[in-house]
């Protein structure tokens, strides 16, 4: 149960959410979480103090609601716990077999992803994570923010009849994660931008890692 939102970051920061307890390895979520935001108040910091032209507004503020977005999916992944199947995970994914907007939807819904909820749930819980780290470390931002914007539209179209979901909210976050793609947000004051600058193995040099990299970043 939500109280306000200050005391709820507060509860969530020190690993105290029921979805934490519910986990089994709610302590190691919470060194996680802090540690990526170590990590990227220290990746700022390098950017901010190396390269004049990240000290800017823009910069500033693409940051933040990276950070934020990343630390929206860190929280949801957690209710995907424990695995193989989560009670959280398996009541959230049965709607959409009766409230797909489409038939082929709700189909894929009710023959793959019910019966192979063990196979399924994992994929999810690590595509989640993933998403968290990206975004909060600024890390391989363009091609996972297209991973992003995917995964929103699945829930979108996967819940778009359930009356008591507003889709417009699904809208929103694959706009947001769409912005990053299109501002390449890694770049501002993230990892992307460190690398950019100074690369380092695998990423430095003409090797299959280092060639892709550039390329899709």
């Amino acid at each position: 149960m939500r109280t306000n939102p200050f005391y709820d970051a507060w509860v969530f920061l020190i690993g105290a959410t029921d979805e934490h307890k519910a986990s089994g390895v709610g302590w190691l979520l919470t060194a996680l979480f802090l540690a990526l935001l170590v990590a990227t108040a220290w990746i700022a910091y390098k950017n901010w103090k190396q390269d004049p032209a990240q000290r800017t507004m823009e910069h500033l503020a693409t940051w933040f609601m990276r950070v934020m977005i990343g630390a929206m999916w860190f929280q949801g992944s957690i209710w995907k716990l424990p695995l193989p199947v989560s009670g959280g995970f398996e009541a959230a994914t049965r709607p959409i077999a009766e409230y797909a907007a489409f038939e082929f939807h709700r189909w894929i819904a009710k023959n793959i992803f019910i019966p192979w909820l063990p196979v399924i749930n994992p994929l999810v819980y690590l595509t989640e994570l993933s998403l968290a780290v990206t975004f909060i470390l600024g890390f391989f931002v363009r091609p996972m923010g297209v991973v992003g914007m995917l995964f929103v539209t699945q829930l979108w179209l996967g819940l778009y009849r359930q009356e008591s979901e507003w889709p417009w909210l699904y809208v929103f976050l694959i706009f947001v994660q769409g912005f990053f793609v299109v501002t390449n947000a890694g770049k501002s004051l993230g990892l992307d931008a460190l690398i950019a600058r100074a690369p380092f193995a695998p990423f430095k040099g003409e090797g299959f890692i280092a060639r892709v990299y550039r390329k899709v970043t």
